[in-house]
């Protein structure tokens, strides 16, 4: 069987791991020497069978092949096979099927596969149990990656720390392992001195490291402050490392998402779509610009997306989020089913949290929606989050918890005008708050004067209390500097409920030339020319029913074919 047992090794590494799978029943299956050669023949064919099987995705199956390896292995006496010991592979197996050197099977790299399958599986902490039996200087980089994620999973983060810490001086260009790290609060100085540790590979003149150095210095501050959550300070800095790495997709990409985070939604958008144009087939992210497009009502480029999407991966829990957010206008329960879906594919995902959190919310249950924003804080805490919790803390008639909430946002933030609004939104759901609100409103314009967020917040503050003159003067004054469709439909909704109707109406229309996908700004138009005609916006219509029937009926095409797809 020395021959098939050969070729089976190469199809496991030509990848063709069904083929691999149906040879290896046939040799498992056969009866072992009694012979020592024989016995370790036996190990590496059940290794191989795992390493098939696990190609194939049948953790479950290659789980307990390379549980039977194990459990031969120790039958095999070690003193026949100690002298051959350093030339096992980093496979678990043997350099060669035939060789006629008793080669012992390598334990260590068989716990990393069995872990590898156990974590697959969700059974995180029996993937742990294995790892932690490899002795720490037996690790390779991959096993103390994996041994950091399983820590982190744990909540055991010194433990990953240690691991991560590890990776990086082994390699400095470990990513996951620097962005882990930065969200568990390691300065960019403490980076450096791990760098400083990691061996000079490739004997490169001093000139190209130090270069090297320098940009990556830079990249790794830019994580630390985007952990901290100095939004700022991290967009200068990849916005400076644009300049040295023109048409960065990665780069691109970290800087559309924390725009999108921090709400300067136009400029995140923008760079999502150069990131498309650089590589059309681009999935990391694609969920938060789907999320975007939906909050602009561009359902014409999100069906776009959407299909793109589905055409790269359908399995990806982007995807899944990117069909909810489709959804969401239609059939909120069913965009919820996909939320839910894109967290049983990845269950670390933090949109999928958020996502469904704002689904929760819209469906009225703030209960539900505040575990969501808890598990997405779990996993990173950022800016969503918190307003996630404020919101439904506060639809719940929490307003300590939300003021806790809001309150700790500010603190985690430090000079961030959105936790500041936070708070003010807190205070200005009661009458006795809106002086303390206002306050906050100002303190966060005064911080970032082009929020338009505070100056929304405060203008309804002033219609609250009759000052709708002062709300008129706010927006007007915003509108010289920035051409936004919220702050026309804003100054249209105050025209409106002040009776000066030709106003409104040509703030409801800037508001559409500015951007024609504007549901708000479409709904406001509809019920100011009732008004207009002298007919009771709020009057039910006789057909309505009827026409809410033909809006159901009425899907395009587009989505019928993502619903075929998945």
């Amino acid at each position: 069987m020395e021959a098939a047992r050969e070729s089976m090794a190469a199809l496991v590494d030509a990848g063709l791991y069904d083929c691999a799978q149906t040879l290896g029943c046939f040799l498992v299956s056969s009866s072992p020497a009694s012979s020592e050669a024989g016995m370790s023949m036996k190990v590496e064919s059940l290794v191989l069978h795992g390493d098939a099987l696990h190609g194939e995705k049948e953790f479950r199956r290659a789980l307990s092949a390379y549980k039977q390896a194990m459990q031969y292995s120790k039958n095999i006496p070690r003193q026949a096979t100690s002298n051959t010991r350093s030339s096992v592979t980093a496979t678990g197996r043997s350099p060669s099927p035939n060789s006629s050197s008793l080669a012992p099977l390598n334990e260590n790299e068989v716990k990393f596969k069995i872990a590898l399958c156990y974590s697959a599986l969700r059974e995180h902490r029996e993937a742990l149990q294995e790892m932690e039996g490899i002795p720490s200087k037996a690790r390779t980089l991959k096993m103390n990656l994996m041994l950091g994620k399983l820590y982190r999973i744990s909540r055991n983060n010194r433990a990953a720390a240690v691991c991560y810490k590890e990776c990086l001086r082994q390699c400095p260009y470990v990513f996951e392992a620097i962005t882990a790290l930065a969200e568990m609060g390691l300065s960019s100085k403490e980076f450096s001195l791990i760098f400083s540790q990691a061996p000079n590979r490739g004997g490169k003149a001093p000139g190209d490291s130090l270069d090297a150095q320098r940009w990556w210095n830079r990249y790794v501050e830019a994580q630390c402050c985007i952990a901290s959550n100095d939004y700022k300070g991290g967009l200068d800095i990849y916005l400076d490392l644009m300049q040295r790495f023109p048409n960065n997709v990665h780069i691109l990409l970290e800087i559309a998402k924390v725009e999108a985070i921090i709400g300067r939604n136009d400029e995140a958008i923008m760079n999502f779509e150069k990131a498309r144009l650089i590589d059309p087939n681009i999935m990391t992210y694609m969920d938060e610009y789907a999320i975007l497009l939906k909050s602009k009502s561009d359902y014409t480029k999100l069906n776009k997306l959407v299909h793109d999407m589905l055409h790269i991966d359908p399995a990806r829990p982007e995807t899944c989020l990117a069909l909810a957010a489709l959804w969401e206008r239609k059939d909120e329960r069913k965009a919820l089913t996909y939320a839910e879906k894109s967290l049983r594919v990845d269950d670390r995902h933090i949109t999928g949290y958020i996502m469904k959190g704002n689904l929760h919310l819209l469906l009225n249950r703030p209960d539900l929606a505040v575990t969501d924003f808890r598990g997405a804080q779990e996993l990173r805490a950022d800016l969503r989050s918190y307003q996630g919790l404020v919101r439904a803390y506060l639809a719940l008639s929490k307003c300590k918890d939300a003021l806790f909430t809001a309150r700790e946002a500010m603190k985690v933030m430090h000079q961030s005008a959105k936790a500041l609004k936070l708070v003010g939104d807190v205070h200005a759901i009661s009458s006795s708050g809106r002086e303390k609100a206002r306050k906050f409103y100002e303190s966060a314009i005064r911080l970032e004067p082009g929020f338009l967020g505070a100056a929304l917040a405060l203008a309804d503050l002033h219609v609250a209390e009759g000052r709708n003159k002062d709300a008129v003067l706010l927006l007007e004054r915003y509108l010289r500097q920035w051409a936004d469709d919220s702050l026309h439909i804003k100054l249209a909704q105050v025209f409106a409920a002040t009776n000066m109707l030709s106003d409104a109406l040509s703030h409801y229309q800037s508001a559409l030339r500015i951007n024609p996908h504007n549901e708000a700004a479409k709904k406001g138009l509809e019920r100011l020319e009732k008004q207009m005609k002298g007919v009771d916006p709020d009057a039910p219509e006789e057909d309505e029913e009827n026409e809410a029937d033909d809006v159901d009926g009425d899907q395009d095409d587009a989505e019928l074919l993502y619903v075929r797809y998945v």
